[in-house]
């Protein structure tokens, strides 16, 4: 089954990690991405800084693009992959083991994908 694992953090904790510490950990996700290549169904991405959104929302008279990504939300979703496992307690196993969940404010959301669309016919 197919599930998007979306990397989040807290922009403001983050900014409170040493530089060597984020090196340290940002060297383990590399090998954590080679160790478990098997699964990955793509090649993921990692995002720029949250202050380089820009989004599209609904308007009254159609889409309006402003700055920023303003969501209600506190943590940045910093990256994402596509998981490809055999169901929901494998894709919460292989989050467990993301290296940056070391540090505060991290965070690992598993969404399992829709793969079949006839549902919505």
């Amino acid at each position: 089954m197919k599930y998007v694992i979306m990397f989040t953090s807290t922009p403001e904790l983050d900014a409170a990690v040493p530089p060597e510490r984020v090196q340290q950990v940002y060297a383990r996700v590399y090998e954590w991405f080679q160790e478990h290549e098997a699964h990955m169904a793509d090649g993921g991405a990692e995002l720029q800084p949250v202050d380089t959104a820009t989004t599209v929302r609904h308007g009254a008279e159609g889409p309006v693009v402003v700055d920023g990504p303003f969501t209600e939300a506190r943590e940045a979703v910093g990256g994402f992959s596509v998981i490809d496992v055999a169901d929901l307690d494998a894709a919460l196993a292989l989050a467990r083991t993301w290296p940056m969940l070391e540090l505060p404010g991290t965070s690992v959301e598993v969404r399992p994908m829709v793969t079949d669309y006839s549902q919505f016919e």
